[in-house]
């Protein structure tokens, strides 16, 4: 995910191998089959897109680290029975200055 997110473009799963491989040589040994199995199940969870490229599909993420931890979050609190008990255990987990910012956040202060 890490390649996908430092890309500038989509890539394919041998252009994701490659950069792989150039970051850490032992990547190098992973097969192009286990690269595609898990860019699929990316795909399949709705973490990446994909598009048709020729014979083969390329892979862009569907948003930056900040917008995909806003999904993880979002997807644990549409899990949950109470979403208000989560929420209010949420916030009442926050630092001071985390709490801060979100209450500058909803009122409009904050651009996100």
């Amino acid at each position: 995910m890490n390649v996908l997110l430092a890309a500038d473009t989509s890539l394919t799963g041998t252009e994701v191998l490659r950069r792989l491989a150039e970051r850490d040589p032992a990547a190098a040994a992973l097969r192009q089959t286990t690269i595609l199995t898990i860019l699929s199940r990316l795909q399949a969870h709705g973490l990446l897109t994909r598009t048709r490229l020729g014979r083969a599909y390329s892979y862009r993420p569907v948003a930056d680290k900040p917008g995909l931890a806003a999904r993880r979050m979002r997807r644990v609190l549409d899990d949950e029975a109470d979403r208000n008990a989560v929420l209010a255990r949420f916030v009442n987990d926050l630092s001071p200055h985390d709490e801060q910012v979100l209450r500058r956040l909803l009122t409009g202060e904050l651009d996100s």
